[in-house]
């Protein structure tokens, strides 16, 4: 935004200074004349002739001291202004390098706790969380890039192995093709959902997340009981407000994640929903490998997958927890990530409990 430009905020502070400086000098002047020309004489008839005396002596000695307070008020101002106003100055010089885009630069101002260090420790909070988005959002792009061209290199190369041998049979090419266009349409649609979910471009109205972790577990229970798996659910009804579509996907992704990372054979998944006083909460835990927290920590990660041995038709694009995680943060709630002590992981989701109905 264009402005006219104006008085700096120093000159503008050493100007009221040295006015303050100047009345308060007027004021004591004033008050001192008072005294000289009043106080000695209560109840006396003064001679004009004292008077014009005292002025003419008084008003060159005023004179010269308030060119004195002009000059000190005007000097002092300018200088303890400056001092002043050198944090400002600071953060003023890191906010044109972060316009530039570099967002690693950091004010670090020394000091008691004052107004200014307190701007200056937002400030640098505020680039900290704009630098790790940015890490986190160009990891995302790379990682996203790769996994997209992934099917398309796939999709080339095996229509380049057709061409070069057109007596190769077709129906074996054409599975291997619709296996990889599916894996990209699902890459796709988890990647337009995040993108939803970031943009908060949902309607809110009232939702059970007891009634949906049902739905969600009855939907993939064949998949659970074709690898063996046993699925457990509990809880009591959990009214809070969200979009039912998106808490069902974020719900789905738990499950299925915890069914797809589970133990070859004879594993269990845990869904129980609870109430809190000002929360409704979502937990879902499986059995599993032992995991360490640093590695649960990266789990929330765009394309972040559990290990190798769960690359089958069933282990998704590596979106599932960032999918969650992105529902979650648009719900205004919480997510957390813990591995269990016996193997697994126990994922918690809290979300703000809706209001109870008026009446």
């Amino acid at each position: 935004m264009d402005r006219a430009p104006g008085l700096s905020v120093r000159l503008k502070l050493t100007l009221s200074y040295a006015s303050f400086l100047m009345v308060a000098g007027a004021l004591l002047l004033a008050a001192t004349w008072v005294y000289l020309t009043h106080a000695p004489h209560v109840g006396l008839i003064l001679m004009p002739s004292y008077e014009q005396a005292v002025l003419r002596q008084f008003a060159p000695t005023a004179a010269i001291v308030m060119a004195f307070l002009l000059v000190l008020g005007l000097l002092g101002g300018w200088l303890l202004a400056g001092r002043m106003l050198a944090p400002l100055d600071r953060i003023t010089d890191a906010t044109r390098i972060a316009s530039t885009g570099s967002l690693s630069h950091r004010i670090r101002l020394h000091g008691r706790r004052d107004e200014f260090r307190e701007l200056a420790d937002a400030f640098d909070t505020m680039l900290a969380q704009l630098e790790a988005h940015v890490a986190e959002q160009q990891r995302f792009a790379a990682n996203a890039s790769h996994e997209l061209r992934t099917p398309l290199a796939v999709t080339q190369t095996l229509l380049d192995v057709a061409r070069k041998d057109p007596s190769r049979d077709n129906g074996e090419l054409v599975d291997r093709l619709h296996a990889v266009n599916a894996r990209a349409i699902d890459l796709t649609e988890a990647l337009l959902l995040l993108s939803r979910a970031d943009q908060r471009t949902f309607t809110r109205e009232h939702a059970d997340l007891s009634l949906i972790a049902e739905e969600a577990t009855e939907t993939l229970l064949p998949l659970a009981e074709k690898g063996g798996l046993t699925i457990e659910t509990s809880g009591d009804e959990t009214p809070t407000i969200g979009s039912p579509a998106l808490l069902l996907q974020m719900t789905t992704n738990l499950v299925h994640n915890a069914i797809v990372h589970n133990l070859p054979d004879r594993g269990t998944v845990w869904v129980t929903t609870s109430v809190r006083p000002k929360s409704v909460v979502l937990t879902v835990e499986n059995t599993g490998e032992n995991l360490t927290p640093q590695f649960v920590s990266t789990l929330g990660e765009p394309f972040q997958r559990g290990s190798e041995r769960i690359r089958t038709s069933h282990a998704g694009v590596g979106l599932g927890l960032a999918i969650v995680k992105s529902i979650t943060q648009a719900h205004d709630g919480t997510l957390t990530l813990t591995p269990r002590a016996a193997g697994g992981l126990r994922v918690t989701v809290q979300l703000p409990a809706a209001p109870p109905h008026p009446g």
